[in-house]
């Protein structure tokens, strides 16, 4: 006879399950519209009905997943107009997060941003849109966590995991053949304390891609 799972256990199996997916939306490794079953997690992932309800329970309530009325679990499909909405959250929260870091933006900072950028190049370079997607986001949250903001943090990432799945299509879309240029303007505003300059520079980032999207 099969042991009962300990509550602690089935705990343990809905957060590991969580973060798994949590990341693959995040990093665009899962497609816009594509369905998740409780049967195919408990399949891929080793887990039981429970952690796996759990788990899409809370994504669907960070906005990760949408859940139709007829009961159907899947990525999100976002229409212009959403994209829009997204994008103008993304002009409004992360150039304030970048400018509230600016005065602890030191030079090991900038130090660590020139090299994830240099990551960057390099899942152009493989055109690994999942990489670029990941190190692209790690480059904009090692900078936001200097701004010591956690509730904007917070706010932002629900909004880049609304817009995981849809950065793959746009990947796919763009043909990128080096790393976004705008980087290299936030590096140049850290270096000199420009604030107006880091907040154009943000604030252009966040929303040039999109634009092609929504187009």
């Amino acid at each position: 006879m099969t042991p009962k799972p300990r509550p602690q256990d089935t705990a343990s199996a809905h957060d590991r399950l969580y973060r798994s997916l949590r990341q693959q939306i995040l990093h665009g490794e899962l497609m816009p519209g594509q369905a998740l079953t409780l049967r195919g997690l408990g399949k891929a992932h080793g887990v039981s009905m429970t952690p796996a309800r759990e788990a899409l329970r809370r994504l669907v309530a960070e906005g990760a997943l949408t859940l139709s009325s007829s009961g159907r679990v899947a990525t999100p499909e976002l229409s212009n107009e959403r994209l829009e909405e997204l994008a103008a959250l993304r002009a409004l929260i992360e150039p304030e997060l970048a400018s509230r870091a600016l005065p602890r933006a030191h030079l090991a900072l900038i130090d660590r941003l020139t090299a994830i950028n240099a990551n960057i190049a390099e899942a152009v370079a493989k055109q690994d849109a999942v990489g670029y997607i990941r190190t692209n986001l790690e480059f904009h949250r090692a900078l936001y966590l200097r701004a010591q903001a956690p509730a904007m943090l917070a706010v932002i990432e629900t909004v880049w995991l609304q817009l995981g799945p849809t950065m793959s299509a746009l990947y796919n879309r763009v043909q990128r053949n080096e790393p976004p240029r705008h980087h290299r303007m936030i590096l140049a505003a850290l270096r000199a304390g420009d604030d107006p300059g880091l907040r154009l520079a943000v604030r252009t980032d966040v929303t040039h891609g999109l634009r092609h999207l929504a187009a």
